[in-house]
Formats: structure tokens, C-alpha cells, sequence
């Protein structure tokens, strides 16, 4: 009788908490590890990782599978890159807790803010439950690929104590933040792992609303962040803009967690308008913590940026009104009209109007930034890569020459536009991110996004190009990338049991092959409620993921084991083996 149910045996243990790698074998019982070093005793099943990396499975701490997590067992993006853990309900958007009568409200805004279509939305999210511990019990149900933990999404909360007043951006009464307080402090108690929510105008419903939470007072933080405290668990999950008081803002918000004696995590870019701003952000958040705080930031470990193509969300001429009039019919015909040349002609002459259809249109021509994705792109392209300076060396104008990429491939060409995080053509103020002490990757957005963002991959870009490929700066130390990746993202979220290769910990495994490593390039997939379309990203090199001591993909090919399950709130360290 075989002594363990999985023995991996030859590999390079790379164990998260950033020690050196090591060959071992690590033994798997119960969905547990239970010996890592020489093991004599068999498995049930047996797997080679000679000459691959051995990790922990990582965590996702900054996901949006709300809605798909309801109708879908696989939590695709993010799982076809190593994670095995995600955290969903940021940003403040979700759909619990919801009353029947506001559910409309609450998918126009994850439609608007996430990018995920309505009648998606519409079709797969079932509404069984009204309160978010019944949201929870209803995802307890349910089968995964992936662990899945979930913050309370502040706009719903909001919506679901206000009513359509949320909406409207009124402040909250007295009454209503001690409400909102003692929800909160329920949801936390049936297992939620803090609040999610946002202070940014780019945060808009699909008919234009600003999120709710936009009109949140101090007051109101006030009340949810003591409701933390009383519960004694979760975290502050915060989103915000660099505007006018963004100081006060950011300055209030840490000094009412730290005064709840709860952890703050939030998001941190380089800003182009503003390229230096982020090390006055990181500076007040490392205070914290010099303080005895508990402040995190999550960065992501390339530009954040958008991919535009014909059958994306977005292009550098969707808002102009010759494009618009072509925008509903098939690929293949709008490819054929705007092939002929006094169509391109047309809009190319409307792309400068002083008084564009869509305002917004302006933001996704900035040619400079704007490169051309091809197989086994480089997320830190040169200067001279850009299409502004490949039209510069044509002499012909950008818009003429991104008009004709975009025609490539029969329209199915994709553009990467870089707006944040890259101001200088260099990811070099994301590797100093990178390296302090309290920061996690986030903002990967898996689950959302799904007509203009592909950032669930960037598990698999940390370690091909910053453990491997850089050649435009330093890389990071591969232990180092794989313990930001597993055991600091888990205990950034309260999760003590998982993110470390050692008896007693959660067999969440990865084994890689570093040499193949890579990503394909991101392609459409019509696989949603609806038929509805989003973008993947697949990787190469994972020779398989194991969640709770079951494989569920190898080669980057499913096995159908889904041992994925709720994860009711933080978890303490690791039982004995």
C-alpha cells in the first residue's frame, strides 16, 4: 500500500519563504504536505520534476470572479498560470449583498468599471441569495479550481443600506454607517476577508454613474474600519486616484485602519502625468508599518495597459463616427470597409475632431506608447518599438500606420498601449516596487476586464522575465519572485496555511519548467454566458498545478479535478503533519 497519495520527486524545491532552492522530494497526504527531503516510502501517484522548479501555488490577490465564479468552475484566466489561490470583491464591486430591485444597478457597474458585458451578467449571475453570508454559502456549494476567498464589495454594501440614494452619491446618514457597520461585521463573521472599495472617477457605471462609494465620507470609513476592528479580521482593500486631497484621503484611511488595529492594502502605479509621485505613496505606507502598522501595496510587474484591437473593447479609431457606423457588423465586413481606402481616409480625417463622438477616444492614441503585440511579446519594450517611432522612420503619420496594423491578420491583430507604469520606457521603478518590503503583484484583474486587459498572466511574466529574460536592467532573484508570489501574498490576506513548500502546509504546488516558460499571445475566445467574448492568455512550462494535493492541470490542460472550495476567512499556520 502506497504510504503517501502524491510524491514529487527529483525537483528544485523553491519554497516560498525566499530561501535558495534545494533538490527534494516533497510527499503529499490528505491535501497536505507531509515530508519534504529524501523520501523512501511510495505514492499513490508518482511525478518526475527533474531539472523543474518545485513552488508553492500562487495567490491572487486582486481578482474579479464575482459573477463567474457563480457559473463557471474554472477560474480561467488566473489558474492557467500557477495560482491556486484567488481574492475576489475588489475595487467595491460585487453583487452581495443585493435586493432584488437593485440588481440592475449592480451589474451596470461591474459592466461599466470591469468591463464585463451586461447581458453576460444578465445570463450567468443566478441571484440565489440577498445577503452576502448567502452569497457565501452559495459559493460554498460550489466546485473550483482554485481556493476562493472574497471581500465585501463597498458599492453593493452601499447600495444595498441606501437604495438608489447610493447612486445618486448621497452622504450616508448616522443610521445608515451603523448599519452598513454591523452588515459588515456579520459578512466578516461568516467568513469575508475585509472590504473592498474605491475613491476614483474612473470607476463609472455603463450609463456614466460614478461609483457609490465616490461620495463615502470619513465618517463612513469610520464606521466600516471599527467594524472590522470589532470583528477582529480582514483588511481595507482600497483603489484611488492621485487628485486633488488624495494626501488626506490616503493619510485618513491608514490612520483609521491602523486605529481599528486592521491591515490596508492598496494599489500602487507610476503615474506618466506624475512619474515620481508613487515613491511619496510608498513612503507614507512604509511608515505605517515602520509604526507597527500593517500596510500593503500591490504592483504590477509590467505597464499597466490596455490591449486595443478590432475585436477588442477598444481601438485608437472606435470613436470616431465613421468607425462607430461599422462597429455592430461581423469582423469580416467591417475588415473589408475599412480596407478600402476612402474609408481610411474618412477616419483618419475625423481622429483630430475638436469635438469627438467620445471623449475618451483620445486616451487610446497616445502612438508613443503604443506597440504591436507579437508571439512571445516583451512587456518592456523599447522606445524605438512604438508605433510612433516605427511611423516616424516610414514617414508616414502614426494613426495612418496603426490603422494598418490593426488590419493585420485579418483584423484580429492586437496593440498594447502602456499608460501607466511606464513613463520612461523602463520597468525599473516597478522593480523597485518590486523590492520593498511590503509590497505584493496585484492588479491583475483576472475575471474582468475581459474586452481590453489580459493581466491574470502576470504570474508567469514575474518569472520568465524578471527571474530570466531581463536584459534591459537587473533581474530579481527567483526565490525572491516565487516567495512575493506565494507566502507574502498569503499572509497579506490573512491566509497562514498555504504559500510555503513544508510539512503541515496545504499541498498548493506548482511544477515548472523554467527553461520553457512563457506566454502565448492573447487571443479571443466567445465562451461565456451568451456567447459572450473575452480575452485569454494561456502559458507554456506549467507541467502541473496541484491544488489541495490534486492535479488539476498538466501541460496547461485541465484534468477536470476541481478541488477548489470557499475559504471562509484567515487561516491560522500550518497543522501538524
Amino acid at each position: 500500500m502506497a504510504e503517501f497519495d502524491l510524491v514529487i520527486r527529483g525537483g528544485t524545491v523553491v519554497d516560498g519563504t525566499g530561501a535558495e532552492p534545494r533538490l527534494a522530494d516533497v510527499a503529499v497526504r490528505d491535501g497536505i504536505v507531509v515530508e519534504v527531503g529524501e523520501i523512501d516510502g511510495a505514492g499513490r501517484e508518482e511525478i518526475d520534476a527533474t531539472g523543474r522548479l518545485v513552488t508553492p501555488g500562487f495567490v491572487d490577490v486582486h481578482t474579479h470572479y464575482d459573477g463567474q465564479a457563480t457559473w463557471e468552475n474554472r477560474l480561467v484566466p488566473s489558474t492557467n498560470h500557477g495560482v491556486t489561490t484567488v481574492v475576489m470583491g475588489n475595487c467595491g464591486v460585487g453583487f452581495a449583498p443585493c435586493e432584488p430591485e437593485h440588481r440592475d444597478l449592480l451589474i451596470k457597474l461591474m459592466e461599466g468599471v470591469e468591463d464585463i458585458p451586461n447581458v453576460v451578467l444578465c445570463e450567468g449571475v443566478d441571484w440565489q441569495w440577498t445577503t452576502y453570508p448567502e452569497y457565501l454559502d452559495y459559493l460554498a456549494g460550489r466546485e473550483f479550481d482554485a481556493d476562493v476567498c472574497s471581500y465585501v464589495p463597498h458599492a453593493a454594501l452601499r447600495t444595498y443600506v441606501m437604495g438608489e440614494r447610493a447612486f445618486q452619491r448621497e452622504p450616508a446618514t448616522e443610521a445608515e454607517i451603523e448599519r452598513m457597520g454591523q452588515i459588515l461585521e456579520e459578512a466578516i463573521g461568516a467568513g469575508a476577508f475585509g472590504f473592498g472599495t474605491s475613491q476614483t472617477m474612473f470607476h463609472r457605471s455603463s450609463d456614466g454613474q460614478l461609483t457609490p462609494t465616490l461620495a463615502a465620507t470619513e465618517q463612513e470609513y469610520a464606521g466600516l474600519t471599527a467594524a472590522l476592528g470589532r470583528a477582529g479580521a480582514g483588511l481595507m482593500q482600497f483603489v484611488m486616484e492621485y487628485s486633488g486631497g488624495w494626501e488626506r484621503l490616503l493619510d485618513t484611511s491608514l490612520q483609521q485602519t491602523a486605529d481599528a488595529g486592521r491591515a490596508f492594502s492598496m494599489s500602487l502605479v507610476q503615474s506618466h502625468g506624475m512619474p515620481d509621485l508613487w515613491r511619496a505613496v510608498m513612503a507614507k505606507l512604509d511608515a505605517v508599518n515602520a509604526a507597527g502598522g500593517e500596510a500593503t501595496m500591490q504592483v504590477l510587474p509590467r505597464p499597466l495597459g490596455v490591449l486595443l484591437g478590432l475585436e477588442l473593447t477598444l481601438n485608437p479609431f472606435y470613436s470616431t463616427p465613421t468607425y462607430l457606423a461599422l462597429a455592430d457588423r461581423p469582423l469580416d465586413e467591417r475588415v473589408r470597409e475599412l480596407r478600402r481606402p476612402e474609408v481610411k481616409e474618412q477616419v483618419l480625417a475625423e481622429v483630430n475632431d475638436p469635438n469627438p463622438t467620445i471623449a475618451i477616444g483620445g486616451r487610446v492614441r497616445d502612438f508613443d506608447h503604443l506597440f504591436e503585440m507579437g508571439e512571445d511579446f516583451d512587456y518592456e519594450p523599447p522606445r524605438e518599438a512604438s508605433i510612433g517611432a516605427q511611423a516616424r522612420r516610414l514617414g508616414v503619420t502614426p494613426e495612418s500606420l496603426a490603422y494598418d496594423r490593426l488590419l493585420d491578420g485579418d483584423g484580429s491583430n492586437i496593440l498594447y498601449l502602456a499608460f501607466s507604469n511606464y513613463a520612461d520606457y523602463s520597468l525599473e521603478p516597478s522593480r523597485e516596487m518590486l523590492l520593498g518590503e511590503h509590497t505584493v503583484p496585484g492588479l491583475g484583474d483576472g475575471g474582468a476586464h475581459l474586452g481590453v486587459i489580459c493581466d491574470g498572466s502576470i504570474y508567469t511574466h514575474m518569472l520568465a522575465h524578471w527571474g530570466r529574460d531581463r536584459t534591459r536592467g537587473d533581474r530579481l532573484p527567483l526565490s525572491y519572485l516565487i516567495h512575493l508570489m506565494s507566502q507574502r501574498s498569503a499572509r497579506t490576506v490573512g491566509l497562514h496555511d498555504r504559500g510555503v513548500v513544508a510539512p503541515g502546509y496545504r499541498a498548493d504546488l506548482n511544477i515548472i519548467d523554467l527553461d520553457r516558460l512563457g506566454l502565448d499571445r492573447p487571443r479571443v475566445v466567445r465562451d461565456l454566458p451568451a456567447g459572450g467574448r473575452r480575452l485569454m492568455q494561456d502559458a507554456r512550462g506549467y507541467a502541473a498545478t496541484i491544488v489541495a494535493g490534486d492535479v488539476v492541470t498538466r501541460d496547461g490542460i485541465h484534468t477536470g479535478a476541481l478541488p477548489g472550495r470557499l475559504v471562509r476567512g484567515p487561516q491560522s499556520g500550518p497543522t501538524a503533519a
